[in-house]
């Protein structure tokens, strides 16, 4: 998705603070049991696009939403550029700012539903 989720290594799982071991898991951010859950999180699509969810499970998986605070993430632009903060129900993102949903907060729902 960016270049700049792709040169960031973890040493720990964004979810649940274990260490990680593989190489993929540093990449992503998490470790094989969490992305498993989080892949298999029960979230409302319907108010979403099929190109948001797909851009939200992207996200996810290039390790570029990062958790800040209980329900605040770091959330990377699709091109690598900017952050933005980003909760279930908000975003600094363009689409966000105008009330719209973005896969930002698609991402972060989906990452606290699992």
């Amino acid at each position: 998705m960016n270049a700049a989720a792709t040169t960031t290594t973890h040493s720990h799982c964004l979810r649940c603070g274990r260490a990680l071991r593989s190489a993929k898991s540093q990449a992503t951010g998490y470790g094989p049991t969490c992305a498993r859950h989080i892949r298999r999180a029960e979230v409302e699509l319907t108010d979403y696009k099929p190109h948001q969810v797909q851009s939200a499970r992207e996200l996810i998986e290039d390790g570029a939403i990062i958790p800040l605070r209980s329900v605040v993430f770091i959330a990377v632009s699709t091109d690598g550029t900017e952050t933005y903060k980003t909760a279930p129900n908000a975003c600094s993102c363009p689409a966000g700012l105008k009330g719209g949903r973005c896969y930002h907060q698609l991402a972060a729902r989906m990452l606290l539903a699992a």
